[in-house]
């Protein structure tokens, strides 16, 4: 392993915050596969954002993106560092309230927002809403019109900018299905004026994930700030610009700005405004705080079959991501070869790494880094799998936060079909 892929492990592992993780002894204890999440590293990550944006005067909110890891214990570690939180669902939000999070302190996404949602929030009391369509914010005037609850809205519009990231994580496109293109923007704004129980707070814009340059998001807020002019001379003044999230990380090889780079960069362009200024890290907070943990079942050739699977980690099979995989323990004993770290799933697409140079033998333990943004959240129980363990570990200390699912779990809350009617 070479000095930076070791620096890279000790960082994941947290060791760099003091921690000593016994991975061994916790693979002992609770099984693998398993989720490993560190609570200085979370803290850290959060931090690097919090203190890039003290050194400016203007008012400004970081919402966590829930999406990318939503363990109770995960977002509680967040309130305590006084997070807001970025939702994209009911479920997502029950989440926040539950780890502690103000719900004045939570900004609701998301182009599908059905009519439960849109409710249970406002009544909740959330923030924001950054509403998608005309038809949405239609929908939440009627809704807040018969709860007698006004509703805070920013409009998601769509700058057509190009995020340089993977198709499927690109959001800022015309061609894509999130925001209001700005050229339908004005209009929307101008009747979403009219609307007796909508109160327009802001603008918000997110152009994708795993963006690894600046100019991407300095050509969105350059068009979103032309275009809150127009606002302004339409009579349509704002309290706040959400600039999204998406600032990507080091999987691999990647050089992607750090969070201080990247703020001082949107900053030369907010620091004289007048608007609280809303970022949505997500990725760039969860994903280097975990690792997934499993183990080398058998070695077939150049396959080495772990029991973790795409049903654990999905990412390397929906996008072809890269993790970084390397020995718990490195050793000399076994074979040294370029292995396809695979799982057990029946599909081809069932795979965690492809071609790593590795020296490793049965039973060995691999850690799977970068692991903690986008592993858990978009698990799932294909093959009739039960989902992994999540274990929080707090400097020589780890807490179960998620005991593994059971496979009573799978199939508890099913009926048999001659049962219907019993």
């Amino acid at each position: 392993m070479n000095r930076n892929n070791m620096q890279h492990f000790q960082y994941q592992l947290g060791e760099l915050y003091g921690e000593k993780v016994p991975l061994a002894k916790i693979a002992e204890q609770y099984g693998t596969p398993c989720y490993i999440y560190s609570k200085q590293a979370i803290i850290e990550a959060f931090k690097a954002f919090s203190l890039a944006l003290q050194r400016y005067t203007c008012p400004h909110q970081i919402n966590y993106a829930v999406k990318a890891n939503s363990n109770l214990a995960f977002l509680n570690i967040l309130v305590q560092q006084s997070a807001g939180f970025d939702i994209v669902s009911q479920g997502e939000l029950e989440r926040v309230l539950k780890a502690g999070g103000k719900a004045s302190k939570v900004v609701f996404s998301g182009v599908g927002k059905s009519v439960p949602e849109l409710t249970s929030a406002l009544k909740a009391g959330i923030g924001c809403f950054n509403v998608e369509s005309l038809s949405e914010v239609l929908r939440l005037n009627e809704i807040a019109k018969q709860l007698n609850i006004p509703a805070n809205i920013a409009l998601r519009v769509n700058p057509d900018v190009a995020a340089d990231s993977h198709p499927y994580i690109s959001t800022g496109l015309k061609e894509n299905k999130f925001g209001v293109h700005l050229n339908q923007a004005l209009e929307f704004y101008l009747t979403a004026q009219q609307l007796s129980h909508i109160n327009i707070r802001g603008i918000a814009f997110h152009i994708g994930s795993q963006i690894t340059t600046l100019d991407p998001f300095v050509a969105a807020l350059n068009k979103v700030l032309k275009f809150i002019e127009v606002l302004k001379k339409s009579g349509i003044h704002l309290e706040h610009i959400n600039i999204g999230g998406g600032l990507g990380l080091r999987y691999l090889d990647e050089k992607p700005p750090t969070p201080v780079e990247y703020i001082d960069t949107v900053m030369q362009y907010l620091k004289d405004s007048e608007l609280e200024v809303h970022i949505e890290p997500g990725r760039a907070i969860a994903a280097h705080a975990g690792v997934l943990l499993t183990r080398l079942e058998y070695i077939k050739d150049n396959f080495a079959i772990v029991d973790a699977s795409m049903n654990d980690l999905l990412r390397p099979a929906l996008y072809e991501s890269y993790h970084e995989i390397i020995p718990v323990q490195p050793h000399s004993q076994g074979l040294q070869a370029i292995y396809d770290i695979v799982g057990p799933v029946c599909e081809t697409s069932d795979f965690l790494g492809k071609a790593r140079h590795l020296c490793l033998k049965e039973g060995d333990l691999l850690a799977v880094l970068s692991a903690g943004a986008y592993g858990f959240s978009m698990s799932s129980n294909y093959n009739s799998r039960p989902r992994a363990a999540e274990i929080m570990i707090d400097h020589n200390q780890f807490h179960l936060v998620r005991p593994r699912e059971s496979l009573i779990d799978l199939f508890d809350s099913e009926k048999l079909f001659n049962r219907l009617t019993d």
